[in-house]
């Protein structure tokens, strides 16, 4: 091996300039870090194995981390994402080549959630609608009394997905004296017991939520969950909120019960197709508000994803099993267990 543990950075961490995208993203604890040296890669999308051949490990904004990906040489030791997603990343391929994908989900979960409380709000307190009728001036003003809002005691919020967000969610949601439902099949029971949540089938969680949050990971399995069959479901006066992936809803059958108001409205930070068709029919609809996948893009959050990703790196580098593994199976593999030994013996552990 190389005498430096080499980690490079997808090339969109950097702007045309040479400026850094995200200046809450602090990279000088790698820089400083004994034996480390740092690198931006080339934006390509996807990444290309050429680049990465002598790289320890790659901290990757949004390029697609594809199976042509990895190098032959078995150089690469880690992918560590930026954020929760990873659908940008063929994991069954980083697990055959015995390379971890990590995540930084102590870093996204109180954004999101706080993401999602602030579409809860804006919707129920129709602020968007109160806002149009203020900037209307006196016609407009007066007719705030059609436009009533939605308290929220005694209302029913509900979570698919009650993991590392979702349950941060329902812990940020106790003073609003709702009522807590979720369907998660992977959920910890005791997590659910703990926040006062009643674990229901997803029929339930449809026909019984006043306001329907999306708070699972987006696979094979769970695009297009929100369906028209389930979205049929629902009460005339719920919300639906999506802050995951914009595929784990069907979008058009989400536009047409917007556009026939058989819901009452939805926030969406995520969209099927990023950016969106501006002859898209969602985007004109007043009964949904619509966030550019940013909603919880703040200074607190870019500055966690950063130091969690950053950690993750040292942690190989040293020999150690990183948090957020999202393929644990690697773990337990030989190869990966004889390269931290490795990196052990040559940095320290």
């Amino acid at each position: 091996m190389a005498d430096k543990f080499r980690v490079a950075l997808s090339g969109d961490f950097k702007k045309a300039d040479g400026s850094p995208t995200f200046p809450d993203f602090d990279v000088e604890p790698l820089r400083k870090a004994p034996g480390v040296e740092v690198a931006y890669i080339d934006a390509s999308n996807p990444v290309r194995a050429d680049q990465i051949a002598d790289f320890d490990a790659l901290i990757l904004l949004m390029p697609r981390f594809a199976r042509e990906s990895i190098h032959p040489n078995g150089r690469l030791s880690v992918v560590a994402r930026f954020g929760v997603g990873y659908d940008n990343v063929d994991v069954p391929a980083c697990t055959e080549a015995g390379i971890p994908l990590v995540i930084t989900p102590d870093g996204v979960r109180r954004p999101v959630a706080v993401s999602i409380i602030t579409l809860m709000l804006a919707l129920t307190g129709k602020l968007l609608i109160k806002d149009k009728l203020t900037r209307g001036g006196p016609e407009t003003f007066n007719k705030r009394v059609d436009h009533m809002g939605v308290g929220l005691v005694g209302r029913t919020l509900g979570s698919i997905g009650i993991g590392n967000i979702g349950a941060e969610l329902f812990r940020m949601a106790k003073p609003y004296d709702m009522k807590f439902i979720a369907h998660d099949p992977f959920a910890d029971k005791a997590v659910a017991a703990e926040l006062g949540i009643q674990l229901v089938s997803m029929e339930d969680v449809f026909r019984r939520a006043d306001v329907l949050c999306v708070n699972c990971p987006l696979t094979p399995e769970t695009k297009h969950l929100v369906n028209a069959e389930r979205l049929a479901l629902m009460k005339p006066t719920a919300y639906v909120i999506n802050t995951a992936r914009g595929p784990i809803v069907d979008q058009k059958a989400l536009t047409k019960v917007l556009t026939e108001r058989r819901i009452a409205g939805a926030g969406l930070d995520v969209l099927e197709s990023e950016p969106p068709d501006p002859n898209d029919p969602i985007l004109k609809l007043d009964n949904v508000i619509l966030a550019p996948h940013a909603l919880c893009w703040t200074d607190q959050c870019f500055a966690g994803n950063g130091a969690a990703d950053v950690k993750a790196v040292l942690d190989i580098q040293h020999g150690r099993v990183p948090r957020g593994v999202v393929n644990r199976a690697v773990v337990d593999q030989p190869r990966f267990k004889a390269r931290l030994d490795a990196y052990r013996s040559r940095f320290g552990g």
